[in-house]
């Protein structure tokens, strides 16, 4: 049996007390398209609160009176939902939330250094935020653990079960003269995992993250594991895409056995000002009883629902408008940060 005082890396589909997140305003990257990003936040606030409560950080008294009020405006259980007031840079909490793992009765928050994804974008806020939300007391029965290693949370994903799951073009991308056997050590180190799978193949256009795994694969289970494909030949994502999904196919779970695969449909391009935008169904988020799923106001968002409904038998999947999110390169799961039960003080 596992060691109960062991730190253990749950996976996301387990029990959460909240999901934190952080308020789009004028002065983010946000600000020339800001009201549509806020119908964006509106409507995945609206979902979240469905099922658990919402943590919002806000920049100043302003922000937060604004958005209180576009929440309260749109029907929103507001007891569902918690302002922390602390200075932030963008609103990527999946790259700058904290990457919790459970300790006995407690918490181990893991603060790994924030680059802006290897200094492409200014960062010092960001870089401070897990060590600012900790010190408010926001997190209860917990240590951070500061550690000087570049590491955003969208670049890996845990079955909870000792199994990690990264990409090798990102991790190489922030530490470019670590190898790839001290690398896995390193990340099985601090995340209490029994192994790292990687993965060579795998990218989408317009995503600045260099290729996180949370926009390509995804554990649903231990022993299964959802994937965007690519079924258009002409389309520039094909070869990748397919090299990817045949890795995947070539993994096996820590018993031996092949995983389950859910393919994930292929959404039209989509095309801003001439850059193609990285829209993925990959970039879900699991909530207490369901999944939220990015949409894209596409054909194939219908068809993404249900692989997604096969592939977590049980939960909800509900679909969050995200085309106005990719524009920034990121979608639904890049914004938010899961706790685990327990942890929301």
């Amino acid at each position: 049996m596992p060691d109960p005082t062991k730190p253990r890396f749950p996976a996301e589909w387990e029990p959460q007390s909240a999901i934190l997140i952080a308020w789009p305003h004028a002065g983010t990257d946000w600000a020339e398209r800001l009201g549509e990003v806020e119908e964006t936040y509106i409507a995945l606030v609206a979902a979240i609160t469905r099922f658990q409560p919402v943590v919002v950080c806000v920049a100043d008294e302003d922000v937060e009176s604004y958005a209180r009020a576009r929440l309260s405006s749109n029907r929103i259980d507001m007891a569902r939902v918690r302002f922390v007031e602390v200075p932030y840079d963008d609103t990527w909490l999946r790259d700058t939330g904290p990457i919790s793992l459970r300790e006995g009765n407690g918490f181990r928050l893991l603060d790994f250094r924030f680059t802006g994804w290897g200094g492409k974008f200014g960062a010092s806020r960001d870089d401070l935020l897990v060590e600012r939300l900790h010190g408010m007391g926001v997190f209860s029965n917990s240590v951070r653990q500061p550690i000087d290693f570049a590491l955003e949370g969208g670049a890996i994903e845990t079955d909870g079960a000792g199994t990690l799951l990264t990409t090798w073009q990102c991790l190489h991308q922030r530490h470019p003269d670590a190898d790839r056997d001290r690398l896995g050590a390193q990340l099985a180190g601090w995340l209490h995992q029994d192994r790292v799978l990687w993965l060579d193949h795998g990218y989408l256009e317009g995503d600045d993250t260099d290729a996180h795994v949370d926009t390509l694969a995804r554990f649903a289970a231990p022993d299964a594991i959802v994937f965007q494909a690519c079924d258009d030949p002409a389309d520039s994502h094909h070869a990748p895409l397919r090299a990817m999904a045949a890795e995947l196919a070539a993994l096996r779970t820590a018993d031996g056995t092949p995983y389950r695969l859910f393919p994930l449909p292929w959404p039209r391009p989509v095309i801003d000002q001439g850059r193609r935008l990285a829209a993925s169904y990959a970039n879900f988020l699991i909530v207490n009883g369901a999944v939220l799923m990015p949409a894209y106001g596409d054909a194939a968002d219908a068809d993404a629902a249900a692989v997604l409904g096969e592939a977590f038998p049980g939960r909800e999947v509900v679909q969050v408008p995200c085309r106005p999110l990719i524009w920034q390169n990121g979608s639904l799961h890049c914004l938010t940060m899961q706790l685990p039960e327990g942890l929301l003080a």
